[in-house]
């Protein structure tokens, strides 16, 4: 069966309105390699130069590692649903559902009742949506907030319902939950150790960073790495991934090509509403040991933000997600000195990021961007720590400037956030 044009990235949309895309210079294919030892090497020198140790301690990649899967996962079921056409404000409330998931089925049937009970009940907040927005054509914005509340609400009472009572329970917290379990390469791990102690530049980050992968590694993460791959070869190189992104650009072309985009978008949501879930339940059972109330702490929304950043695309949503998941790390662990660190990392990409925006012609971004790089370094060497108050708004604030700083290259799915109606193609 052939696909709509929209789908393979090159054009987008039907009759008058085309949307280019695909127009800047190819990466190469080891780009993300590249780009991992460049961020590697930046943090290296950062430690060197400031004394701040824990930048890139094995500690910090573990805590890290710890605070960027759950926005992964909702941020890959954003993906999934806007790819689809449909925009996913109720991430959060999805991930309130799993947390909740997680706690009851793992307390009473083991922890991978409790993966299984958070990813069903993101499913259901997915489903929620799908029948809202997909059947009934409501505002997918009403109906995200409107499931955001309900979630709220509806855990909270299901949590009174089902834990006060119980050994450890109560209307705000469940009982441990068991233990998922972890992956951890003892030799390898105590060699990794000896390198990290040397202090020596580069290698003792790298060494530092290899051994939080072999130490205590939850099989959650791995497995939500693998769910990341997994993604972009679903949608990037099957058929069914090719029809489900021509849904989200252009659906009255994808319809009229004979695909079935009701049943596609529907499908969208309901898996989104299942990675959310999965974020949500590890939150509980891996960040934590039991549900709490008010633990997703808004993390639904920054992986929407990540998504954003990353322009729609995995590899983009793995580097938004780490760039979110690292800052809220150093906000926690020794933040005035880390943070303080990362300031003369933002003061300098800050003022070279400006430098090529002036060389490009753009002159008022570039002014802009020198401006507020300039400002940050002052900062830098008026002060010796960041107050703790700040050091924890860390993440929050770094959201709002790369969202604001990257959105001029954002492109989002032509038909995102479009209500459509079965036979709109005529």
């Amino acid at each position: 069966m052939s696909v709509p044009a929209t789908a393979s990235g090159t054009t987008a949309g039907t009759g008058t309105e085309t949307v280019k895309a695909g127009r800047g210079r190819k990466l190469p294919r080891y780009w993300v390699l590249l780009a991992v030892v460049g961020v590697v090497l930046v943090l290296s020198l950062l430690r060197v130069i400031t004394g701040a140790e824990d930048l890139t301690s094995s500690g910090t990649i573990i805590a890290a590692l710890i605070a960027i899967v759950p926005i992964m996962l909702a941020g890959l079921g954003g993906l999934w649903s806007e790819r689809a056409g449909v925009v996913n404000i109720g991430l959060e409330g999805m991930m309130i559902l799993g947390t909740w998931g997680a706690g009851y089925f793992g307390y009473h049937h083991g922890a991978y009742a409790g993966v299984a009970g958070a990813i069903l009940m993101g499913m259901l907040g997915g489903l929620v949506h799908a029948v809202a927005t997909v059947i009934f054509g409501v505002d997918h914005i009403i109906s995200g907030v409107a499931i955001n509340i309900i979630a709220l609400g509806a855990v909270q009472y299901l949590a009174a319902l089902t834990f006060i009572g119980l050994p450890g329970g109560g209307q705000t917290q469940s009982p441990k939950i068991g233990d998922v379990p972890t992956v951890t390469i003892g030799p390898l791990s105590d060699a990794l150790k000896d390198v990290e102690d040397t202090d020596i530049f580069f290698v003792a980050d790298v060494a530092a960073i290899l051994r939080a992968l072999c130490t205590n590694l939850s099989s959650l993460v791995i497995v939500a790495m693998l769910l990341l791959v997994a993604t972009w070869y679903i949608l990037w190189r099957t058929s069914f991934g090719l029809r489900l992104r021509s849904v989200g650009e252009s659906p009255a072309a994808a319809e009229s090509l004979g695909v079935k985009v009701m049943r596609y978008k529907f499908a969208a949501v309901l898996i989104s509403g299942g990675l959310a879930g999965l974020a949500g339940g590890f939150l509980a059972m891996v960040a934590s040991s039991n549900y709490r109330d008010g633990q997703t702490g808004g993390r639904g929304y920054i992986g929407l933000a990540a998504m954003i950043f990353g322009n729609w695309r995995p590899s983009g949503l793995l580097a938004g997600s780490g760039l979110f998941g690292y800052t809220e790390t150093l906000g926690l662990r020794q933040g005035g000195t880390s943070v303080h660190a990362l300031l003369l990392a933002v003061a300098v990409l800050a003022l070279a990021g400006g430098v090529w925006q002036l060389r490009r012609g753009q002159a008022v971004s570039g002014a802009v961007i020198v401006g507020v790089g300039a400002l940050v370094g002052a900062l830098y060497f008026a002060i010796d720590e960041v107050p703790r108050d700040f050091s924890s708004m860390t993440p929050y604030v770094i959201t709002l400037l790369v969202l604001a700083f990257a959105s001029q290259r954002l492109r989002m799915p032509a038909a995102d956030g479009q209500v459509y109606r079965k036979g709109s193609a005529g």
